[in-house]
């Protein structure tokens, strides 16, 4: 109960992958109970939450919000394993609150960036010679850049010394 609440009022909780399991068979019928905003659903859904606020937060912003999905309001995603008692822990969340996968939520979050596509460029160009300059600029940026040659080390000029190879480490009988 106390678990449906918190669920209700921020939309996402952590806990272990039993508890989140054993919460979404409990809070599923409730959100499919909120749908229909009546006297005899409300008292229903009050009767196993026992608190006014989470009703209220139920029936007025997530049942809007879910009003055309037949079914699977919940998502369970695992987090890994809890340190002290390697219990498998998981993530809980309302699907249609998450900015990150729902629709419209993430194409906001990421500034509705245009669709890109290689063939674009070319289209875009008027007439003949703005498609072969278009072509000639695809070509080139697709074609790998090709490595400058190295240049050779010039010969050493008699009287330079060679470089000192490196020493070698004294044994414990030396030191």
């Amino acid at each position: 109960m106390n678990m449906a609440c918190s669920l209700i009022e921020h939309k996402r909780i952590n806990t272990t992958l039993a508890k989140a399991k054993a919460l979404r068979v409990y809070v599923e019928p409730l959100l499919t109970k909120s749908k229909t905003d009546s006297t005899h659903s409300r008292r229903t859904v009050f009767s196993y939450l026992k608190n006014k606020e989470a009703v209220t937060e139920l029936f007025r912003e997530v049942a809007p919000k879910i009003a055309d999905r037949p079914g699977g309001y919940c998502r369970i995603i695992r987090t890994g394993f809890r340190p002290g008692d390697n219990a498998e822990t998981a993530m809980i969340e309302l699907v249609d609150f998450n900015l990150i996968y729902g629709s419209e939520g993430g194409k906001a979050a990421a500034g509705a960036a245009k669709k890109r596509t290689r063939r674009g460029a070319a289209k875009k160009k008027e007439g003949a010679e703005g498609a072969a300059e278009g072509a000639e600029a695809s070509a080139t940026e697709a074609a790998p850049k090709a490595k400058a040659p190295r240049k050779k080390a010039a010969p050493k000029a008699e009287g330079e010394e060679k470089p000192k190879a490196p020493r070698k480490k004294k044994s414990d009988d030396e030191k």
